[in-house]
């Protein structure tokens, strides 16, 4: 990461003794001085000020919280954050100036987009060169997210800043080809094809370096998941070793340098709950690039309740995706799939996990929506690249989790990666059962994800649901619906409050809903 430029003011100042204050921020970095600190003074320094940090010739761009109790703080100290003393690879001590930062010239161009204008390539990378050299603060970078989800970016946009997302992290490259890679868009809790896929292509000899990320608004990620069954922050050495020892890999994305801008913006958007359409091109496509994927297998759920609502929005997402990626050089397929309700019976990283055990090992019960889930895109994967005669996909792909092979490469993946874990399990489970008799005929994605989140889930590993019930279910009065896990007594009854209050969570009617698509029906 290149330093931020320093102030052109010329004078020196008497410079701050660094204290470390051990606050978790993220990576925002902060800066606490007391409101009597000479520095805010002479500088004429406030809370909430961007302030310019330097010690032993590194450097960043920190915001100030200003204190007025002496027992945190002597006047002529510098309290930092954990992300702040880590950037700056400081001592207990050790000397820090503290000044203004040079004008952030690239906001002109966040504040030109707000009011109507088109942004270049340039401007796009002025705007995430910034950013990735932490020189926005958060507040800023929430102005350049809704600045591109104010009025939907263009295509040349899209194409402008996915091209500079790539170039301003590192790249993989690899000798052969075909190298696929897979995405879901997200919105359906439970989705978590990503490791099954992988073991399945693995099995059966295509290439597949996967990097996934976190969850953004979502009670899992696939990093998450992934991470109860082994570990996943691997940096490129790793990946590449990886790969080349056993054909494939579900690695951290955010633990190398493929698109660090974008993972800096994912965190924001975590808690904005946004995920605006142009940024989600770039940000999916960015990283597909950067892995060094020719192929890519994307799938779009739909449903009242997850993130795509509607065929139409779903198709105009796939010609998006198809034809930005087209301009890269990576062909794609597109399939549309039923996001209607969860997928799998586990919502959060230790369920999920177990869910992708018991599809590979096809134990007794295993969720058989997720298996055909994966089959279907694992499928898609294996006849765009020939290594399947179309309409023979998914009995390839099932066949490799039938004979074991996917089952053997998985473990194989996971001891590469570090060694296999076994996922945990929660403290504390608390069922939900149906007051009345009939068909369940609807369950909100968007509310059982909440539930999910208050028990805990992704923070709390174990935390989750575990879904008992299916759209199309007959269910009779006192039956569980789904169970809650948690880690804490506190965090149980934070779920179990939202679920009092939101008893449309599941919908049982008297009649069924005939009405209904199936996983992998529909392809674009």
């Amino acid at each position: 990461m290149s330093s931020p430029p320093v102030s052109h003011q010329s004078r020196s100042l008497a410079p701050l003794r660094a204290k470390r204050m051990g606050d978790l921020t993220l990576d925002d970095p902060i800066v606490f001085m007391r409101t009597d600190c000479h520095v805010c003074r002479s500088e004429g320094l406030s809370s909430r000020s961007r302030v310019l940090l330097q010690s032993g010739g590194k450097s960043v761009v920190a915001t100030l919280y200003q204190v007025t109790a002496e027992l945190l703080l002597d006047a002529d100290e510098a309290g930092l954050s954990e992300a702040a003393w880590e950037q700056l690879d400081i001592a207990e001590g050790d000397p820090v100036v503290a000044r203004h930062p040079s004008p952030l010239v690239s906001f002109a161009h966040v504040r030109s987009r707000i009011f109507g204008n088109r942004l270049s390539e340039a401007q796009f990378g002025s705007i995430l060169g910034d950013i990735a050299d932490h020189r926005y603060s958060a507040i800023e970078t929430t102005a350049y997210l809704v600045s591109a989800s104010s009025f939907p970016l263009d295509d040349q946009e899209i194409h402008s800043l996915t091209k500079v997302m790539v170039d301003l992290g590192e790249t993989l490259t690899w000798p052969g080809s075909p190298i696929v890679d897979k995405h879901c868009v997200g919105g359906l809790p439970g989705n978590r094809t990503t490791p099954i896929v992988v073991a399945i292509l693995a099995a059966l000899g295509v290439t597949i370096p996967k990097t996934s990320s976190r969850a953004i608004t979502s009670p899992a990620g696939t990093a998450d998941t992934m991470e109860t069954l082994a570990p996943v922050d691997l940096d490129l050495a790793a990946i590449r070793r990886v790969v080349e020892l056993e054909g494939g890999c579900v690695a951290w994305g955010g633990a190398v340098r493929l698109s660090p801008a974008d993972d800096l913006l994912i965190r924001v958007e975590r808690v904005l709950d946004l995920d605006s359409e142009g940024q989600l091109v770039a940000s999916v496509l960015s990283k597909k690039i950067a892995a060094g994927a020719t192929h890519l297998v994307l799938d779009i759920p739909v449903g009242p309740t997850a993130k795509i609502r509607t065929p139409a929005a779903a198709a105009a997402l796939a010609d998006k995706l198809e034809g930005i990626a087209g301009r890269f050089g990576i062909t794609t397929k597109v399939v549309v799939s039923d996001g209607s309700e969860p997928v799998g019976f586990g919502i959060g990283p230790a369920l999920e996990a177990h869910d992708v055990l018991a599809v590979l090992q096809l134990s007794s019960g295993y969720p058989k929506d997720l298996h055909t889930r994966a089959c279907v895109l694992a499928g898609a994967a294996l006849e765009m690249v020939g290594r399947a005669v179309p309409g023979t996909g998914i009995a390839v792909a099932a066949g490799a989790i039938a004979d074991g092979s996917a089952w053997i490469k998985f473990q194989r993946i996971c001891e590469a990666q570090g060694g296999m874990r076994t996922p945990p399990v929660a403290a504390l489970t608390q069922p939900q059962h149906a007051t009345s008799a009939g068909y369940v005929t609807a369950i909100d994605n968007r509310k059982i994800a909440r539930v999910a989140k208050l028990a805990g889930a992704p923070g709390v590993p174990a935390a989750g649901v575990k879904m008992c019930v299916r759209v199309g279910d007959k269910v009779s009065a006192g039956q569980p619906l789904y169970a809650v896990s948690a880690e804490t007594g506190g965090e149980l009854q934070y779920a179990l409050d939202y679920v009092s209050a939101n008893l449309d969570i599941i919908r049982i009617d008297e009649q069924p809903d005939s009405a209904r698509v199936t996983a992998g029906d529909s392809n674009v």
